[in-house]
């Protein structure tokens, strides 16, 4: 017969060790990397809205050399910059001026970039490389270069000092932009979508209207942000072929206040914060769909 003999531990069982502090995940930032990038965004934020807020400032000092001694604006701010320019100066011209122009070049080369990039995504026809290669290359010429030419067909086509030919202008600078935009965008919709169109009976323009607009309303929110953006601020074609003081857009209504030896600051600062509204609106309508049109065109899948 065998014996086991049981050997026990004379000596008490040691406490256990205090759980260490809990590591950091992976990909999970530590407090001092959280604390110093909330720095950088607090900081990066200030710098993006100092400007903003400087011209908001000076736009209510009264004087026109008020921003040499901006200290001085505090103790004397009003508003009588913004009533002299919505009461004396033609404001609600140029407003409607650049709404007509924005709003032109927002619908037609969203139309025409849409319709351009849908066919290049969709439809294999001979040479549609290249010519997406073209637009882009439309893009290379600087505006300095493109005004006497323009100048000359729109001189033909009797559309000088008309909306029609400054909408046009605007288009053929925005669209091919705009047309590579949406095509990438529409490279992530899946070619189900066309077939089952198809097989409902819908002819190639009802199937892009009807189930490809309304998939692609985030990609379409990023080009009619763009174009209206390009139309509203642009100074070079409007101050060229717009000769009527009265069909001024406000880019070229800004320079009123600049004569030869001097220049309005202060009523200039105060056009500028009115001019952001327009623009702070359209924004305001799009910015549910613009992130999302940013960054889904970039990947295909």
């Amino acid at each position: 017969m065998t014996t086991t003999t049981v050997e026990t531990s004379a000596t008490a069982a040691e406490p256990r060790p205090a759980p260490a502090e809990r590591k950091t995940r992976r990909g999970e930032r530590g407090p001092l990397a959280s604390l110093a990038s909330h720095g950088i965004l607090i900081v990066a934020s200030l710098i993006a809205l100092f400007p903003i807020a400087w011209l908001v400032f000076l736009s209510l000092g009264p004087d026109k050399d008020d921003y040499l001694h901006p200290g001085g604006i505090w103790h004397k701010m009003t508003f009588s910059n913004y009533s002299f320019v919505l009461q004396h100066t033609g404001f609600f011209d140029w407003m409607k001026s650049s709404l007509i122009v924005s709003l032109g070049t927002t619908v037609i080369g969203v139309l025409v970039a849409a319709t351009t990039g849908y066919a290049v995504s969709r439809m294999r026809f001979p040479g549609y490389r290249k010519f997406m290669w073209v637009l882009l290359l439309t893009q290379m010429f600087p505006i300095a270069v493109l005004i006497v030419p323009m100048y000359q067909i729109l001189s033909d086509l009797q559309l000088i000092d008309s909306y029609l030919g400054l909408v046009l202008v605007y288009c053929s600078t925005a669209v091919p932009y705009s047309a590579w935009l949406l095509k990438g965008y529409f490279d992530t919709i899946p070619f189900e979508i066309d077939e089952a169109g198809r097989v409902d009976g819908l002819t190639p323009f009802g199937t892009f209207f009807r189930l490809i607009l309304p998939l692609a309303k985030p990609g379409l929110a990023v080009a009619a942000f763009y174009n209206f953006i390009t139309a509203f601020g642009e100074v070079a074609f409007a101050s060229t072929f717009m000769l009527d003081d009265s069909k001024y857009t406000f880019a070229v209504g800004l320079q009123s206040f600049v004569s030869e030896h001097d220049a309005q600051r202060n009523l200039m600062a105060a056009t500028a914060v009115l001019v952001a509204i327009p623009v702070s609106a359209f924004f305001y309508l799009v910015q549910k769909n613009l992130v999302t049109g940013l960054t889904a065109g970039g990947t295909k899948g």
